[in-house]
């Protein structure tokens, strides 16, 4: 019987598969590549589903036995002990515009719990990869949240800011105190979240494919990834993330949201 894989290298093999995937979609990358619209109305490219299928292809080599879910292409029954979420770009809308804000997501859950995460940007070449206990490594190097400290002097990223307003008043109750405002979302806004380029991070609308390395990435580098009721899970239907001295003042923003009058 095969030894248990450790997290050193569940997390070396994760970012080997991601590097491999976000290679691929650079192939289609400004390159004209067909798009097509899924049923839940969002769109999906040839590079999604070769990225998905060499993730696949990859950890059926590596370990036959592992669970996948990706996004394109649901859940492969296995060991349920090792669960690989996958998301081959997050932010396809971006891909499909020729904006490099765009990642390929790879998160495992070990024993149920979300321990290993690889977000990986490929039009950037960034990659942000954690597990639990073995800290947050940006391209190789030790990253930190920020230590902004005051919502006043921080940067308030989102992936949709119609979505935010929609659903309620929390984002513009945040933004109106944020020093700084923009859309650099998905995958992106997550990174610079965990690098400590940016300090809050929300999104209304959330699946575990988008989410799932994110946990443990935030959490070695010093921050946190929780829902907008502030439980720390990648099965939220919403997730923000922040640095630690920012925390309590956005989640009592977001807990105490006002919804819109339809």
């Amino acid at each position: 019987m095969a030894a248990a894989p450790s997290l050193q290298e569940l997390l070396d093999a994760a970012m080997e598969a991601a590097y491999l995937a976000g290679r691929r979609t650079l192939a289609y990358f400004n390159a004209g590549v067909e798009v097509e619209t899924k049923a839940d109305a969002t769109p999906v490219t040839r590079a999604d589903r070769e990225a998905e299928q060499l993730i696949r292809a990859f950890v059926q080599k590596r370990y036959p036995g592992h669970a996948i879910v990706g996004e394109e292409y649901g859940e492969q029954a296995g060991d349920a002990n090792y669960r690989w979420i996958v998301d081959p770009i997050d932010g396809t809308k971006s891909f499909v515009a020729g904006v490099p804000l765009y990642g390929t997501l790879i998160g495992i859950e070990v024993h149920g719990k979300a321990s290993v995460g690889v977000a990986y940007l490929p039009a950037q070449g960034e990659m942000i990869a954690a597990a639990d206990g073995l800290g947050c490594r940006w391209n190789g190097r030790p990253c930190r949240v920020s230590n902004v400290a005051k919502l006043s002097e921080a940067s308030l990223l989102t992936s949709d800011v119609r979505m935010c307003q929609q659903r309620s008043d929390a984002y513009d109750r945040l933004a109106a105190q944020a020093r700084l405002v923009r859309t650099w979302g998905d995958a992106c806004g997550y990174a610079l979240v965990a690098t400590g380029r940016a300090d809050v991070m929300l999104d209304p609308a959330m699946h575990p494919w988008d989410c799932a390395p994110l946990l443990p990435i935030l959490q070695e580098a010093g921050g946190h990834f929780a829902t907008w009721q502030g439980e720390a899970t990648i099965r939220g239907k919403d997730a923000f993330a922040t640095n630690a001295a920012l925390y309590d003042e956005v989640l009592s923003v977001l807990k105490s949201e006002q919804p819109r009058k339809s």
